[in-house]
């Protein structure tokens, strides 16, 4: 505890909560299509496939506008830029209210739920800005925490779907979002880490390096499967077991909970295990209790307790990437774990895609998940053919921190940053 306490006297603690705050509300945001699939699909008589649709547009939105919002917070500010983004959400939360009424509308509101995607790197950035470089590892790990907001949205949302409505839903939300945007204008302050910014050159040339497309890929699983499981499994629960539209949320919160607390742990145990040893095992056990998954279908507890199992998996696995990421980038950060959460994230689109079209062309949802398993092996071979060079070059056998070596004065020399082209000019 009197670490702990040491650590928030070493920043700006108030902007730190700040930035979780908005983050959480953002993933709860980002992930009401999902929440609120059943009532959706059950108002308009959507296909299989329509629900797949509808359920990746925001996770892509989100992803792709990640980007822009960065480029804003570099013009105003990041406190600003939570607050312009905040301002969009209510008014897209008052586009869903007003003017959804079918199916196109639906696609054009997941478009405007991305705009709650688009928070991650400005969150991280601005909660970690006050720390010195030795706690904001910690630090990104507490604001990245937020995205337990999933949890709380799917558990939240369809018991106010089934009471309101669901389009009122979007209303509260937007009502909602008020909160975080108090909080933010009363408590944060904008860090003086300016000299961390970087322009677009810069965040670009981590997609020219094949470890910086290595890291994307492995994150589109680790996150690209939390974030694409999360919006899909109400609407599974619900087809695949009968279960009432408030009980689809509730058993999906167990498991997004659960994901968004081990992420936590997961850069813990990679500081001392190794992150490579760390998502070689959460890549396999990924692949497992997917394909485990896919088999149970008709066994609700089964299938329950095997996808806890996988979003713990998945947590840990966010976590250790972005152990690794400072170990490959030490100069270079925030710019290069900004394009791999971006780029990541793009995968979380794939997943309710995968599932919707396996059920309607094959009549099981059995193949989606088989084939998502199929990408964490793969993610798993790529990974441990490219450790060997890693390992001689930047990080410790199995991924660990390597111990500063110590000139001819005895003092700790300066290990080559492996990353000079992504520093801010």
């Amino acid at each position: 505890m009197a670490a702990f306490r040491t650590f928030l006297r070493s920043g700006h603690a108030p902007t730190l909560g700040a930035a979780f705050l908005y983050f959480a509300f953002s993933c709860c945001i980002w992930v009401l299509n999902g929440a609120l699939a059943p009532f959706i699909s059950e108002a308009y008589q959507l296909t299989a496939a329509q629900k797949g649709l509808m359920l990746s547009i925001p996770i892509m939105a989100g992803a792709l506008m990640r980007f822009p919002l960065g480029v804003l917070s570099q013009y105003i500010g990041r406190k600003n830029a939570t607050l312009v983004e905040m301002a969009l959400i209510a008014v897209a939360m008052g586009y869903g209210f007003f003017m959804v009424k079918g199916y196109d509308d639906l696609l054009a509101m997941g478009v405007l739920l991305g705009i709650a995607g688009a928070s991650f790197g400005v969150a991280l950035s601005l909660g970690s800005g006050w720390y010195p470089p030795k706690y904001k590892g910690l630090a990104m790990g507490l604001v990245g925490a937020g995205n337990v907001g999933t949890a709380v949205s799917v558990l939240v949302a369809p018991p106010l779907a089934q009471w309101l409505g669901w389009q009122t839903v979007y209303a509260v939300a937007g009502a909602a979002i008020l909160v975080p945007m108090l909080v933010m204008i009363v408590f944060a302050k904008e860090p003086p880490d300016v000299d961390s910014h970087a322009g677009l050159r810069s965040h670009m040339a981590c997609l020219f390096e094949k470890d910086g497309w290595a890291f994307s890929l492995i994150y589109a699983v680790t996150f690209g499967g939390f974030i694409g499981l999360i919006t899909f499994l109400p609407t599974y629960y619900y087809d695949q077991f009968g279960v009432s539209k408030v009980q689809a949320g509730q058993l999906t919160m167990l498991a997004a909970f659960m994901g968004a607390a081990v992420r936590v742990m997961g850069g813990w145990i990679s500081d001392r295990w190794g992150g490579v040893n760390t998502l070689t095992v959460v890549l396999v056990a990924v692949t497992v209790t997917l394909l485990l998954v896919g088999l149970a279908g008709g066994s609700l507890v089964a299938t329950t307790l095997l996808l806890i199992a996988c979003f713990a998996a998945l947590g840990a696995g966010n976590g250790a990437l972005f152990q690794l990421v400072p170990l490959r980038w030490p100069a270079a950060t925030a710019v290069a774990g900004s394009m791999i959460g971006e780029v990541g994230a793009l995968g979380g689109g794939l997943v309710p895609n995968l599932m919707g079209l396996s059920k309607q062309y094959a009549g099981t949802y059995f193949w989606g998940f088989a084939i998502f398993a199929a990408l964490s092996l793969l993610m798993l071979g790529v990974m441990r053919l490219m450790q060997i060079r890693w390992t001689r070059t930047w990080a410790e056998r199995g991924g660990r921190a390597r111990a500063p070596a110590a000139d001819s004065h005895g003092a700790a020399a300066r290990a080559p940053s492996h990353g000079r082209a992504y520093e801010a000019r």
